[in-house]
């Protein structure tokens, strides 16, 4: 088929442009590029480029916590036994080590940099989630951890004056030349664009969430990290694995809002609409099973029922505790006459984290060189097929850090000179046909929903790749000179090696579930699906361009 993937989504050339020069720039201002940033030393500039305002992230939106052993009663070994019993067997056993062990010295970092966590007696108070054998969450502000982690964050990244943020500025692609990332053209809310020049780049852009209309997460999460990856030929591993969260506020002409799973930590019940609970059909660990798990039951459920969702039952928990424990989820259902702590609450799944991303090292290396990457966009080994819950931000911290250090030591061995490369990418004639890019967008989003969702089957999938190839053929080579455009050619591309990498794999494992092959198969696939442009992928009918 022909090559449908542009190298650039835009046209530019650098005499027509500014250029701006750093040592060190970052893509995406969560926790993991804050992180990074914080690791780089004072005497280097350090550029962060985040999309939307700083505290527009998934990080800022995280309810749960951070996974780490605190408790003098619970192991390492536990902790690490947790994250690869939950990971469908496709963890790398070293990098789940070497993440869970440095947990507890990341966890001090935030409490030194003035993160507010919620103590017991003085000491950090610890949650139990789904996966985990002991009680190891630290939390703060009952459920918006991920708020109050990232206002520490942000007023501690401030006092550094070597590091400049731009917000409001769209990353459209990766510079490179001759092997290796040189920067990033990024362009302005004013349709102002810029080569900036770095020698060093970190990627931490995020998920993808924005996939599918049931999604746990923010507008910014359009993939973006992932595609201008992928078009610049850095290699992307473990594509079809979308982590679906269990419980999503399901209410008409709502926002999806997470439910914690901390709130089944603590003891609530999932029912159906007759108030029977049916988790323990399904698995000894009841409600505390892992997510896959949790979200396959649900889906089942529904099917069974035909029921649009199910419920959270917390009647049978002290009332003043759940909205003292809640106070986040106790307003949001608020809004919509629900009592949490008599009503039920309705939930289902949606797409909440994305395991797969740009393959990485124990210290960020990405395959393309000067290019490092950290948090969801990349595919780090620690998560496998199925992510234990609050195991995110902790790899976010992990890789961030390791992400920071690594670029900053390359840094130091380059010379301090900085040019302007003679990259450009020509005007392409464009189509006088108006595309309407909401609908393609909504279109895209409940395809993706219906055939790439907890449940899929080679009918479906196939369904799925046949029109996405359609809308590609006719968006992909438009150069578009706003954001919103940028990001449906981002999604499309993702899209397209999420579906191809969910038709490859002829099994179930973790959160990808094929109906049509139930069964787990070491024999065949435990392995890793890897995608780079312009590669064809093994199958006749599914190539990847």
């Amino acid at each position: 088929m022909a090559q449908l993937t542009p190298r650039y989504l835009v046209a530019f050339h650098p005499k027509e442009i500014p250029h701006r020069f750093t040592d060190v720039l970052i893509v995406g201002g969560g926790l993991a590029g804050l992180r990074a940033a914080n690791e780089i030393p004072s005497d280097l500039s350090v550029m962060i480029v985040t999309k939307d305002a700083l505290l527009q992230s998934s990080s800022n939106y995280a309810q749960g916590g951070i996974a780490s052993v605190i408790d003098p009663q619970d192991r390492f070994e536990d902790h690490i036994n947790d994250t690869l019993t939950a990971g469908g067997a496709l963890c790398d056993r070293e990098i789940v080590d070497m993440v869970v062990r440095e947990a507890p010295e990341r966890i001090m970092e935030l409490v030194q940099w003035g993160t507010r966590f919620d103590l017991q007696a003085g000491v950090l108070q610890l949650g139990k989630e789904g996966g985990h054998s002991h009680h190891r969450v630290v939390h703060a502000l009952g459920d918006a951890t991920g708020r109050e982690v990232m206002r520490a964050m942000v007023a501690w990244t401030q006092q550094s004056s070597n590091i400049q943020i731009l917000q409001n500025t769209f990353t459209l692609d990766l510079l490179t030349h001759e092997g290796s990332c040189r920067g990033a053209l990024i362009g302005h809310q004013d349709g102002q664009k810029m080569m900036v020049w770095a020698k060093q780049t970190v990627l931490c852009t995020g998920g993808a969430g924005q996939l599918y209309r049931e999604s746990t997460n923010p507008a910014v999460a359009t993939a973006d990290g992932h595609a201008a990856a992928y078009r610049a030929g850095v290699e992307l591993r473990d594509m079809e694995f979308m982590q679906f969260h269990p419980t999503v506020l399901y209410i008409a002409g709502s926002s999806r809002t997470l439910i914690t799973e901390a709130i089944r930590g603590e003891g609530a019940y999932l029912v159906d609409q007759n108030r029977r609970r049916f988790m323990p059909d399904y698995d000894e660990r009841a409600e505390l099973a892992p997510r896959d798990i949790v979200s396959q039951a649900i889906v089942d459920q529904m099917k069974q029922s035909n029921h649009p969702c199910v419920y959270l039952l917390l009647d049978h928990l002290d009332a003043e505790f759940v909205k003292r424990r809640f106070p986040g989820i106790t307003a949001a259902c608020a809004d919509f006459g629900i009592d949490v702590t008599r009503d039920l609450i309705p939930v289902r799944p949606g797409a909440h984290y994305m395991i797969g991303g740009l393959t990485v090292d124990p210290e960020g290396r990405t395959t393309l060189p000067g290019l490092w990457a950290a948090g969801e966009v990349c595919s780090s080994g620690l998560h496998g097929a199925n992510r234990l819950a609050s195991n995110s931000l902790l790899e976010g911290l992990v890789y961030g850090a390791h992400a920071g250090q690594g670029a900053a030591q390359a840094v130091a061995e380059m010379p301090d000179n900085f040019q302007a490369i003679p990259l450009h990418n020509p005007l392409v004639t464009q189509s006088s046909e108006i595309l309407d890019l909401g609908d393609i967008r909504n279109s895209l989003k409940s395809l993706m929903g219906r055939n790439m969702g907890v449940q899929r089957t080679a009918r479906g999938l196939k369904e799925a790749c046949e029109t996405i190839d359609r809308w590609r053929h006719y968006v992909l080579h438009r150069q578009f000179s706003e954001p919103h455009g940028w990001e449906l050619q981002n999604l499309l591309t993702v899209a397209r090696v999420m579906v191809a990498a969910a038709i490859l794999r002829e099994e179930s494992r973790g959160v990808h579930l094929r109906a049509d092959y139930p069964q787990i198969d070491d024999e065949q696939w435990k392995r890793h699906l890897t995608f780079r442009r312009p590669e064809r992928v093994e199958q006749e009918y599914f190539p990847i361009s």
